[in-house]
C-alpha cells in the first residue's frame, strides 16, 4: 500500500516507497491520483529464480484520511468544501 494524504493525492508529491530489501524508493505521484492507482516499480520486486534479477513491485495508492483535525484544519476543510465545484458522485 501506498499512502498518501489528500492532498498529495490532488497536487502530486514525492514519496517514500520501501522496497523488499529493506531500502526506500522515492517515487512520483502526478497530481489527480486515485486511490487504488497503481504504480509499477520495475525491477524492485522479489528475485526471479537464480537469473540474478528481480520481479516488479507494484504500489497502491490509499489515500487516507486523518482521524482527528485541528479547529484550523477544520475550518480549512470547510472552506474548501465550500468553495470546491467538484462533486465525487456525479
Amino acid at each position: 500500500d501506498l499512502r498518501l494524504a489528500p492532498w498529495e493525492a490532488v497536487l502530486g508529491a514525492t514519496v517514500p516507497v520501501r522496497n523488499l530489501h529493506g531500502g526506500t524508493i522515492r517515487i512520483k505521484v502526478p497530481p489527480h491520483t486515485d486511490s487504488g492507482t497503481e504504480f509499477r516499480l520495475a525491477g524492485k520486486g522479489l528475485p526471479k529464480g537464480k537469473s540474478g534479477t528481480f520481479g516488479d513491485l507494484y504500489a497502491v495508492a490509499d489515500i487516507v484520511t486523518p482521524e482527528s483535525i485541528s479547529p484550523q484544519e477544520r475550518i480549512l476543510w470547510e472552506s474548501l468544501a465550500k468553495g470546491s465545484s467538484f462533486d465525487p458522485r456525479a
